[in-house]
């Protein structure tokens, strides 16, 4: 039978010139019909530590202060076996020649996104895709996305995948959880140690996952998966 899914993806360092080293994209995934308990159960955390439920879960809100906090949402998303999160490191940056291969940054960006997604995607299934609303060509991004990740898969009637669309993070628990999980990813893959508060909850997520997050996984690895991309002559 066909289980329907929805991914919530983010992003973090995207922009072209933006200093950063690497870039990182995440998705969470889960099928449609579990959305809504685990909604509540996020909530239920936040008011447990005397928050409102629409407080926002976000990577740069983690402190000492709300590290219990933070650290019972990363225990409920390893509880729930229908949750799963998969993240693309692009390294170097700094070392990108796009048009040495006839290619722009939001060409390339497309086509990390894709990297991230292919492996997500069962031809028997379909998913709606919600993606943080960043900036005012943001519209633009979801039917551009939408485009390339249906030709990819050859589907041309937009069956598998028939929404991609943007969406409020503060209005959407689980796209909350990819910002924070990409956070992490992000943070140690930069080498930081700025935050005492943000290195407990790195070191918590590489306990519970059995990964450094720094090394690419198994690609068959569903819970915390991690895909490393560096520029090469072959990048195109």
């Amino acid at each position: 039978m066909s289980i329907t899914y929805n991914i919530y993806c983010d992003e973090s360092c995207h922009l072209e010139h933006d200093g950063q080293p690497i870039m990182v994209l995440g998705a969470v995934w889960c099928p449609l019909e579990k959305i809504k308990h685990i909604s509540s159960l996020i909530r239920e955390i936040k008011i447990h530590h005397g928050l409102s439920p629409n407080f926002e879960i976000k990577w740069n809100k983690v402190s000492p202060a709300k590290y219990d906090f933070y650290h019972e949402i990363i225990d409920c998303f390893f509880n729930e076996q229908d949750l799963h999160f998969r993240a693309l490191v692009a390294k170097d940056k700094q070392k990108l020649h796009h048009e040495l291969f006839g290619q722009d940054h939001d060409t390339w960006y497309y086509k990390m996104y894709f990297e991230l997604l292919k492996v997500i995607f069962d031809v028997n299934s379909s998913y709606r895709i919600f993606l943080d609303i960043k900036d005012t060509r943001s519209g633009d991004k979801v039917r551009n996305l939408q485009d390339i990740l249906c030709n990819s898969m050859h589907d041309f009637d937009h069956r598998i995948i028939p929404l991609v669309q943007n969406v409020r993070s503060h209005e959407v628990d689980l796209l909350q959880i990819t910002d924070l999980l990409i956070g992490i990813v992000s943070y140690i893959n930069r080498g930081l140690d700025s935050s005492k508060g943000k290195a407990r909850l790195v070191e918590h997520v590489q306990q519970l996952s059995g990964y450094r997050l720094t090394e690419k996984t198994a690609l068959t690895e569903k819970k915390v998966n991690i895909f490393l991309w560096q520029p090469s002559e072959k990048q195109a």
